[in-house]
């Protein structure tokens, strides 16, 4: 499913470096015109925003989530299962891709073994790879 032009696409980054998502956030805003975008240093404050949104309003919950692996506090697989254990979106509304600057096949594998996880993207992230990432057609 590629994201509606007009419609505004809601992202949560998850991922300790705080350079790396301002650098992500500027090349996201570039390849998408229409986007909602929310940072969370770690998995922890990633799950506790999740739970309130899923509280207070399920449909709010972002379309995708970018989940980095390598945070202190609560790292990309613990959320993910935390994730599932608290089922904090019944419907499937987010997509899970994983963004990791690892290069480890145990990662890569690990990441496809989780159903929740649509696919593992390398860091760093480019204009090109957010569009492919997103489905959005290349502009000729």
């Amino acid at each position: 499913m590629s994201p509606d032009n007009n419609k505004t696409v809601s992202i949560l980054l998850v991922d300790d470096d705080e350079i790396n998502n301002f650098i992500s956030i500027k090349l996201i805003k570039k390849a998408l015109l229409n986007t909602d975008i929310m940072a969370c240093l770690n998995g922890k404050f990633a799950i506790d925003t999740l739970s309130d949104i899923q509280r207070k309003d399920p449909a709010q919950l972002p379309d995708y989530i970018l989940l980095d692996i390598n945070m202190p506090i609560m790292n990309g697989w613990e959320f993910l299962d935390e994730y599932k254990r608290l089922n904090l979106d019944p419907l499937s509304k987010s997509k899970i891709f994983i963004i990791s600057s690892s290069v480890f096949s145990n990662d890569i594998n690990k990441a496809r073994s989780y159903p929740l996880v649509k696919d593992f993207v390398s860091k760093p992230l480019n204009v090109e790879k957010i569009k492919e990432l997103f489905g959005i057609e290349k502009e000729f």
